[in-house]
């Protein structure tokens, strides 16, 4: 990781853009991942649902506890929420080797074709916001995102 520059000092305005711009660039990814819902009838599942598939992905074999942090949901709505995974069999849970109390949770094949139709979209967006912002930019942009997911980077994998 790249240390802090100590030279870089940022007025509020500057600070409260880089907020909206945040915001706002999560409202285009979510409406890109409700497209993608819509598009899944008859499963009737979430924005939840979805991220929880892609970091089981990403990072499979965490428990519902990892997620619960990952995500910032509770133990319990983690829980519920890989509950429904599973009950659409899109989602399993396995018994930790070296400690049988942890679930390891991990994709079905369903459940990885079902992330993989929405994050296609997100993709596609995600790689022409790349494009505009050059090289330079992929990393720059990279090494910020890092930062302000701070632990979470840190945490099993990908």
């Amino acid at each position: 990781m790249v240390a802090a520059d100590p030279r870089l000092i940022l007025r509020d305005e500057e600070l409260d853009g880089g907020l909206e711009l945040l915001l706002l660039a999560e409202a285009a990814l979510w409406a890109g991942v409700d497209a993608g819902l819509e598009a899944e009838t008859g499963l009737g599942l979430g924005r939840s649902h979805w991220r929880a598939a892609f970091l089981l992905k990403r990072r499979p074999g965490v428990g519902v506890q990892e997620l619960a942090h990952l995500t910032s949901l509770s133990k319990q709505a983690a829980s519920r929420i890989v509950a429904d995974l599973e009950a659409k069999g899109l989602a399993e849970k396995i018994a930790g080797d070296l400690d049988g109390r942890r679930r390891a949770v991990s994709l079905t094949p369903a459940g990885a074709a079902f992330e993989d139709r929405i994050s296609e979209r997100l993709r596609a967006q995600l790689a022409r916001s790349y494009r505009v912002g050059g090289l330079d930019g992929v990393a720059g942009a990279r090494r910020i995102l890092s930062a302000l997911a701070g632990g979470r980077m840190k945490s099993g994998g990908a």
